[in-house]
């Protein structure tokens, strides 16, 4: 496991486990705020910019596919569509069970499916060329190998030469340990939150990058982690392994 990492302007960053982002999660949303809505739109956005990036001057004539889960990580990809499509690029979502989403999560695609954006099932999928696939399936609550529908969406991700960006950590990699209990995504680019997660191993991550989600310090404070500020006056910094 990792312990920290650096940005390019030398800020080391704590790398904290799963169960320590749960924490942080629960006191943004229990005593501080941000609240579940906020942390998702932020990390939607800044998925979106990230996406744009990654596709280049050309990025208006692009075909974006994402694949979602059912909770929080599902739900920052599916807000990160609803950006990207309302910049006119071609964004189609895919999701493991659109019957049982979660409610935030469900708004959200209630919204994504109001921008002309267009969602797709599984047995679709073999069809679809992208020129950039974003990973918002499992996210950092990973509990066993991947299976089922999630299973599917990792292999036919993996199977295309398409470059991937995951969200927070690439499904079917263990956010603490960085181990693979089965199949995983393998990621290009990496958009973690907020923090990031000890398991994010250099042969999983390619480029390292951080998203500001709008956390005060004073959470990561009631949840005992040592925090400077990281971004300075940008909301997404690039990481280097640290120790």
């Amino acid at each position: 496991m990792l312990n920290e990492f650096i940005t390019e302007s030398g800020i080391h960053v704590p790398a904290i486990t799963a169960r320590q982002m749960a924490e942080v999660d629960r006191i943004a949303m229990e005593e501080t705020g941000p609240n579940l809505f906020q942390m998702m739109e932020n990390a939607g956005r800044n998925l979106a910019l990230t996406a744009i990036k990654l596709l280049g001057n050309g990025y208006r004539n692009s075909k974006v596919v994402i694949l979602c889960g059912t909770g929080g990580n599902g739900g920052g990809g599916i807000c990160a569509g609803r950006h990207l499509a309302n910049r006119n690029i071609e964004v189609k979502i895919c999701i493991t069970a659109s019957a049982r989403l979660k409610p935030v999560t469900a708004f959200q695609r209630k919204v994504f499916l109001n921008t002309g954006g267009k969602e797709i099932g599984l047995e679709q999928l073999s069809k679809e060329k992208a020129d950039l696939i974003i990973d918002a399936v499992i996210g950092y609550n990973l509990n066993s190998a991947p299976r089922g529908n999630a299973l599917e969406m990792i292999e036919w991700a993996n199977s295309n030469e398409t470059k991937i960006l995951s969200l927070d950590v690439p499904s079917g990699v263990d956010a603490t340990t960085g181990k693979t209990p089965g199949n995983y995504m393998k990621a290009n680019t990496i958009l973690t939150l907020a923090l990031p997660k000890t398991g994010l191993l250099p042969e999983f991550t390619g480029e390292l990058l951080l998203a500001n989600i709008g956390i005060p310090a004073k959470v990561y404070e009631r949840a005992g982690i040592k925090y400077q500020n990281p971004f300075g006056d940008k909301f997404i910094v690039k990481l280097i392994s640290g120790k």
